[in-house]
């Protein structure tokens, strides 16, 4: 595995092709959630909430698909 840090300001990581692309990818998905949320301010409780809301909603629309 080979990290560079380039001019402009970004990190190239360069890995051999028999890594696991399931795992690679679960990687790469973790680092953009960095990424997003690098500059937020939200707290923990509020995104916690929003969930729980975003969830519940959706549960409330798609409940008949499930119970029967």
């Amino acid at each position: 595995m080979l990290i560079e840090r380039t001019n402009n300001n970004q990190i190239t990581i360069t890995v051999s092709s028999a890594v696991d692309s399931f795992g690679l990818q679960r990687l790469i998905d973790y680092v953009k959630y960095l990424e997003a949320t690098a500059k937020s301010k939200a707290k923990q409780a509020d995104v916690d909430k929003l969930a729980d809301e975003v969830n519940a909603s959706w549960w409330t629309k798609n409940r008949k698909r499930f119970i029967k």
